[in-house]
């Protein structure tokens, strides 16, 4: 991997995720939501899905939700963090998603909930994704997408410059929803779609905001994040600005998720192929009941 693809630390990001093991089922209300509309998704495509892998899994949250939906006779967990595996059932083993140890296709479907947005090299994972999956294998995903705490990114930005007269980067950074679908094409699925939804939860103070994502081992992992302890003033500035800025009518502030979904297929030869170009059997300038140029035709009104 390139030092340039490289964004997160991702050592941190598994201390993360065993910190917060033990009691994250206290914290797992965003996951939970998300899986819940993961498995929606998944039941809405009529075919059976019966072996299936979990990229990401923070210990049984999907599998749940997956009970009954999909057809599902076999799921395998994985997880960077082996704490987070203790209280799943079935197979269930430690593995990064940036080196997932699968030779050839074994999957009819890859799934990934809320975890792809800690990776460094997301297309080199979405490919490994896709060499995992059977010929017309489904894979289907959720992200946090780049509108993700954007309050709360306002806020201690302008704490810090208020305070300290420079900025540090204390939030990881997101993906966008524009650039999905071009990451699912350069991975090489077929009929790549991707959306997304905004979910928010309101907070009594940015505090309490703070500790959730603390309990889910949702802070920031950054390469670049500040080395040394930030000062009290600068976090309590900022949730006094959170507040001022943010508040509605009940004295609560929002916290912003927009959550990625992405889906795409494993090619196959049945799949629905585009046209090749001039075979179509109607002309569009026939529909539009209007004259057909040719590209060269330069002549026209002066």
């Amino acid at each position: 991997m390139s030092d340039e693809m490289t964004v997160f630390d991702r050592s941190l990001v598994r201390a993360r995720r065993n910190r917060a093991a033990s009691g994250f089922h206290e914290f797992d209300f965003l996951f939970r939501e998300v899986a819940d509309r993961l498995a929606d998704r998944l039941e809405d495509i009529t075919r059976s899905f019966p072996m299936a892998l979990d990229i990401g899994s923070h210990g049984d949250v999907l599998a749940s939700e997956l009970q009954g939906r999909g057809q599902i006779e076999t799921l395998i967990q994985c997880d960077l963090s082996e704490q987070m595996l203790d209280p799943s059932d079935g197979i269930a083993l430690v593995a990064d998603e940036e080196a997932l140890p699968f030779e050839g296709p074994h999957f009819d479907v890859v799934l990934s909930n809320l975890s792809l947005h800690w990776v460094n090299d997301l297309p080199g994972a979405l490919v490994q994704a896709n060499r995992c999956l059977k010929p017309d294998g489904l894979f289907l995903g959720s992200m946090l997408g780049g509108d993700t705490l954007h309050e709360l990114r306002d806020c201690l930005m302008e704490a810090e410059l208020e305070i300290r007269g420079g900025l540090s980067p204390r939030l990881s950074p997101f993906a966008q929803v524009r650039d999905a679908g071009g990451l699912l094409q350069r991975a090489g699925f077929a009929l790549p779609v991707t959306d997304s939804d905004i979910i928010t939860v309101t907070y009594e103070n940015a505090f309490r905001l703070m500790r959730d994502l603390r309990g889910m081992g949702e802070t920031g992992a950054g390469l670049t994040r500040p080395k040394h302890f930030t000062r009290r003033n600068i976090f309590y500035r900022a949730a006094q600005l959170y507040t001022e800025k943010y508040s509605n009518d009940d004295g609560r502030i929002p916290a912003t998720f927009e959550i990625i979904y992405l889906h795409g297929w494993a090619p196959h030869e049945s799949q629905q192929q585009p046209l090749r170009p001039g075979s179509a059997e109607n002309r569009l300038a026939d529909a539009l009941d209007t004259k057909e140029v040719a590209t060269d035709d330069k002549t026209g009104p002066a």
